[in-house]
C-alpha cells in the first residue's frame, strides 16, 4: 500500500466514523411513542421545513383541489383528530389538503404536521371513518417522527456511501453502497413505521369517535388499486395488505382497551 492509498483509506473511514458518530448522536426519546428514535432535527425546525415544502407538494400534485365542501371536510376530519386526541399533546402544527390529483391513489404527511390526500383516494372512500383512518394513519408518521427519522437515516447513508467513493475511487461503487443499503436497512424499516402509524391511527380514531374497524376498508380500498402486479413486500417500503390488516384488527384489540 503506498502512502497516497493509505491516505484515501484514512480519509474514508474518518468520513465513515465522523457520519456514524454524527448519527448515534441523534438518539432521543420520543415521549408519544414511548421509543427512542434517531431524528437530527427539533421538532420546531420539522415544523419549518413542512411549512416550506408544502407549497412545492401541492404543486406537484395539480395544486388543491377546487371543491371547497370536500377540502372543508378534510380539515374538519383531520381537526378533530387533533383536538380530542394524543397529537393535541405534541407541538406540530397540523393543517390537512385536498390535493387535486384524480388519478395518483395517494396520502402522506411532511414532518411537522402537513398532512396531504389526493382525490383519486379521497374520490374511493366511502365514509367519513375511512377518511378518518387515512388521516389518521398520516398523523402518526408525524407523532412519531418518521419524516425527520428518514432525513437523518439518509444523512448516514449518504455519508458511508461518499466514504465508499474515497476509499473506491469509483462513483458507481459509492451509488451501489446507496442502493444496498437502501434495500437492506430502508424498506424494512418503512415497513416498521407504517405499521407504527396503523397503530397510532388506530388509537387516535377511538380517541375522536370514529370507528377504526374502517381502517381496514381503507386496506382493502388500497389492495383493489393496486392489482394483481402488487409489488412483493420485501421489496417494498409497505407492508403487504393482509399483513397490515392483520396488525389493525391487533391494534384496535390492544386500544380499545384503554380508550374510555
Amino acid at each position: 500500500m503506498n502512502r497516497r492509498t493509505g491516505g484515501t483509506l484514512i480519509l474514508a473511514l474518518l468520513v465513515a466514523g465522523f457520519s456514524y458518530f454524527k448519527y448515534c448522536n441523534t438518539r432521543s426519546f420520543n415521549e408519544y411513542t414511548q421509543q427512542y428514535q434517531h431524528v437530527g432535527m427539533l421538532p420546531e425546525e420539522e415544523i419549518a421545513l413542512g411549512l416550506n415544502s408544502a407549497p412545492s407538494m401541492v404543486q406537484q400534485y395539480g395544486g388543491l383541489h377546487p371543491d371547497q365542501r370536500s377540502q372543508d371536510l378534510v380539515k374538519h376530519v383531520g381537526q378533530r383528530l387533533v383536538s380530542n386526541t394524543l397529537a393535541k399533546k405534541t407541538p406540530y402544527q397540523y393543517d390537512f389538503h385536498l390535493l387535486a390529483d384524480g388519478e395518483t391513489i395517494n396520502a402522506f404527511a411532511l414532518p411537522g404536521g402537513q398532512v396531504f390526500i389526493t382525490a383519486a383516494l379521497f374520490s374511493r372512500l366511502e365514509n367519513e371513518d375511512q377518511l378518518a383512518g387515512v388521516l389518521g394513519h398520516e398523523i402518526g408518521h408525524v407523532i412519531a417522527r418518521h419524516g425527520g427519522e428518514r432525513l437523518t437515516q439518509n444523512e448516514l447513508f449518504n455519508g458511508l456511501s461518499g466514504a465508499t467513493t474515497i476509499a473506491t475511487g469509483d462513483y458507481a461503487a459509492g451509488q451501489n453502497m446507496a442502493a444496498l443499503l437502501h434495500q437492506f436497512f430502508s424498506m424494512p424499516y418503512g415497513r416498521d413505521q407504517e405499521l407504527q402509524s396503523d397503530d397510532i391511527g388506530v388509537l387516535l380514531m377511538l380517541q375522536a369517535g370514529y370507528d377504526p374497524n374502517a381502517l381496514i376498508g381503507v386496506m382493502e380500498i388500497l389492495k383493489a388499486a393496486s392489482g394483481p402486479n402488487r409489488v412483493p413486500e420485501r421489496l417494498s417500503t409497505h407492508p403487504d395488505p393482509e399483513n397490515r390488516m392483520a396488525k389493525i384488527r391487533e391494534a384496535i384489540d390492544k386500544h380499545r382497551a384503554t380508550v374510555q
